[in-house]
């Protein structure tokens, strides 16, 4: 991010990084994410590298972390709890290890041990005779916090370790695990679910509750919220005890405390990189957050060898995933009509990577949302992504600004068709143009009717479908029905092969199953899961477009917004249109059959990666044999799917419940019978 007076720009960054870091460390106050604040870090870090005339000895960059809270006993830690320097390429990873290797000597081979980084509360526990003692925070990494009374709540942590005949010398004199307190993403949802019924405020995140919890004066609280210790060093008087950070995870899951078993070791750097790579990709199927991969040197002798440097070991490093939040500047924010007609502010970015791509826009949502957080043209602003959802604006910096910032000001009228902008209910939050022939509603109502959540056709992407605006030979999702392949040879975009592809593309989908059709219809608050609800309930088209208000309140998941909005679209003369246009084009949606398949009254939710079929594929196998498929496990349910890599929310609910629990090949054993 550049700036005309880096001196300015350096003093409000530190600033800003001071503060977050006391509400962080030592509050256990969310301001923003980590990976925010570790954005601003880099910025700082950038500047003061073009100007080391500005380095001052108490800037962040400078210190390794906070000071321990006031209300607990200070304990010093037997060794340093270290920090690690990060890394985010794969060229710093080499980097690292060809700077290991020349210190020692070009003969020197190493090889590795990586866990996936835990987003949690770091603590060391003690073990005199193998029975737990004490429990220190990290603290500022050489001082930390005793809340060992509080420690003793966690189920996951053993008051005597478990006896083990192989790893007899833990359990005689001094040992000491360290390791993560964390929350598991399940329990925090809950506990939220937990504050809003009780009118009370969400927390922020996982992280900063189980650090929160631990710090809580009070031992009975901290043991009615769900915490968990994951392990990851052990330390002796003797560093000749534990000869591999292997063999140390190999120790403590004998000894009885949890080692995550997705750890590994590597023999060289290309191993390392695919473990990063799974982990990267398959970070949301974890129970708990993560933000990287942490790599050591496996041999603990040649990783003291390695020594330390300020306060971090060369031995290891963290490897940084990109980053789901950072900061950048607001350039400008325009409004975008949406299908529905919602009228949606866009803002402008100075471009920034975020979860492995380049953003320049995120969404606002609405105008209320803007007031509410007091986004400015010009801030500083932290933006988040999590997958593929269109990234948003979290916070202005408003610590940053200079004076110059603007607010924004909604307009009146459609930026596309210039039609007044209305909203429906006075008591809704979002501003629509209400033409429905509007050129930006149209072409995204035409997007979403082909897409692969509804009657996916692949040939049809955006621009196919914008040029077929353009060169006037659609103007609504029936008409795509009437394209002729000469037609389409006339345009830049076609040739012979891809015009036919097209041509039949479409045809093949004349008669769509009935709950793509309704949900391609892009009916307000129809999503995937109601389609297949109303189609289940009303077999055809035709009753669905006769159903009462009444009629659609009686279906499970369907509440009055949503009914109001399906009554609405039916009774709408333009949609009447919309629908003869594609009986006259032959569109005929398949009536739903009564379900008297061999599946018929059973129900199915599934429960991480399927190898034989995508989880759309199932649900509609299963739909075909008269089964139903959930979205998640009900006293209704019957079977639970459990595929590779789980969560555990789903399993746990499925024990409680004592849903069936069966696997993939089970399943096509059921599909293919």
């Amino acid at each position: 991010m550049s700036t005309a007076d880096p001196a300015a720009r350096v003093a409000k960054l530190r600033e800003l990084i001071s503060d977050y870091r006391y509400d962080y460390h030592v509050l256990d106050k969310s301001t923003m994410s980590e990976a925010a604040a570790d954005s601003l870090k880099r910025e700082l870090s950038l500047i003061e590298k073009n100007h080391p005339e500005l380095i001052t000895s108490d800037s962040p960059t400078q210190r390794v972390a906070g000071e321990p809270l006031p209300g607990f006993n200070k304990i010093q830690h037997s060794a340093r709890m270290l920090s690690l320097n990060d890394v985010f390429d794969e060229q710093e990873l080499r980097a690292w290890e060809t700077r290991m290797i020349k210190l020692l000597g070009p003969k020197s081979s190493l090889n590795f041990w990586m866990d996936v980084k835990m987003d949690g509360l770091a603590c060391a526990l003690v073990y005199q005779d193998g029975v737990l003692t004490q429990a220190v925070t990290r603290g500022d990494g050489t001082t930390g916090e005793e809340v060992t009374a509080n420690i003793r709540t966690i189920e996951s942590i053993p008051l005597r370790l478990r006896r083990s005949s192989k790893y007899e010398q833990f359990l005689h004199g001094r040992t000491e695990v360290r390791g993560e307190i964390v929350m598991y993403k399940s329990d925090f949802e809950k506990l939220n679910i937990k504050q809003i019924q009780n009118g009370l405020a969400t927390f922020a995140n996982p992280r900063n509750l189980a650090a929160g919890t631990i710090r809580q004066l009070d031992p009975k609280l901290v043991a009615a919220r769900p915490l968990h210790f994951h392990a990851y060093d052990l330390i002796r008087p003797n560093p000749q005890d534990i000869p591999t950070n292997e063999y140390a995870y190999q120790a403590l899951r004998e000894l009885g405390i949890l080692a995550n078993t997705l750890a590994s070791s590597a023999r060289n750097l290309s191993q390392v990189i695919a473990f990063i790579e799974k982990w990267e990709s398959k970070r949301a199927e974890l129970p708990f957050h993560t933000d990287g991969t942490v790599v050591k040197v496996n041999d603990k002798s040649v990783f003291s060898k390695l020594g330390v440097v300020g306060k971090a070991p060369r031995g290891a490093v963290a490897y940084k995933y990109p980053a789901e939040q950072a900061a950048t500047k607001l350039i400008d924010i325009f409004v975008s009509i949406g299908r529905t007609g919602a009228a949606t502010p866009v803002a402008v970015l100075e471009p920034v990577a975020v979860a492995g791509s380049t953003v320049q826009m995120a969404t606002l949502h609405n105008e209320g949302e803007i007031h509410r957080k007091d986004v400015r043209i010009g801030d500083s602003v932290v933006i988040q992504k999590a997958g593929d959802v269109i990234p948003e604006i979290v916070q202005p910096l408003v610590k940053l600004r200079s004076g110059a910032e603007k607010k924004f000001v909604m307009p009146t009228h459609c930026p596309e068709c210039n039609t007044r902008l209305i909203k429906t209910k006075k008591t809704e939050a979002i501003w629509r143009c209400p033409n429905g022939s509007c050129p930006s509603r149209r072409w995204r109502q035409i997007l979403h009717y082909v897409s692969k959540s509804a009657l996916d056709i692949e040939s049809l992407g955006e621009k196919n479908v914008v040029a077929l605006i353009n060169a006037g030979l659609i103007r609504d999702s029936a008409d795509i029905y009437k394209i002729k392949q000469e037609d389409l040879l006339k345009l830049e975009r076609f040739a012979d092969i891809s015009a036919r592809k097209l041509v039949k593309a479409v045809a093949d989908k004349q008669a769509p199953p009935l709950h793509r059709f309704i949900y391609g219809l892009g009916i307000r608050h129809v999503g995937e899961q109601t389609a297949v609800d109303l189609a289940d309930k009303f077999k055809n088209l035709a009753s669905l477009g006769r159903a009462t208000y009444s009629e659609l309140i009686e279906v499970d998941g369907i509440g009055e917004v949503v009914a109001e909005a399906i009554v609405a679209w039916f009774a709408s003369p333009a949609n009447q249109k919309l629908l003869a246009k594609f009986e006259a084009y032959g569109v005929r949606p398949k009536s739903v059959i009564s379900r008297t398949g061999e599946l018929a009254g059973k129900s199915f939710v599934v429960t991480g990666h399927l190898e034989s079929m995508g989880r759309e594929q199932a649900a509609e196998r299963v739909r075909e044999l008269g089964g139903t498929f959930q979205s998640s496990v009900g006293k209704d349910t019957d079977y639970l799917v459990v595929g590779g890599n789980v969560g555990e929310s789903k399993l746990k609910k499925a024990r409680t419940l004592g849903t069936k629990q069966i696997s993939e090949t089970d399943l096509l054993k059921l599909l293919n019978r």
